[in-house]
């Protein structure tokens, strides 16, 4: 019996700690199709990964236009270390 237990915690642990989480897909694509809901509402469908993607949402009956996600990572570099610059000597003769 002992085994049995062990065995199912072995399987357990394993499987919670294999676990990914999941990411939302709405905040990671470059593209967004912004369409109007009616009564000044806008919804914003981030899932495109190109603008020729987005473009058929939006002319497809769906009053709107595509624009760059204000909320993807990938448009600005990551910040990096700065640059230390060296002192040069000049000869003064």
């Amino acid at each position: 019996m002992k085994r049995i237990t062990y065995a199912s915690v072995v399987v357990l642990a394993g499987a919670i700690l294999s676990l990914q989480p999941v990411r939302a897909q709405a905040a990671e694509a470059p593209w967004c199709a912004v369409v109007n809901a009616g009564l000044g509402d806008m919804i914003w469908d981030c899932q495109y990964w190109t603008f020729e993607a987005c473009v058929p949402n939006v002319l497809s009956g769906n009053r709107g236009f595509c624009n760059m996600n204000p909320r993807w990572d990938g448009w600005y570099p990551k910040p990096g270390k700065p640059k230390r610059h060296r002192r040069r000597h000049v000869n003064r003769d």
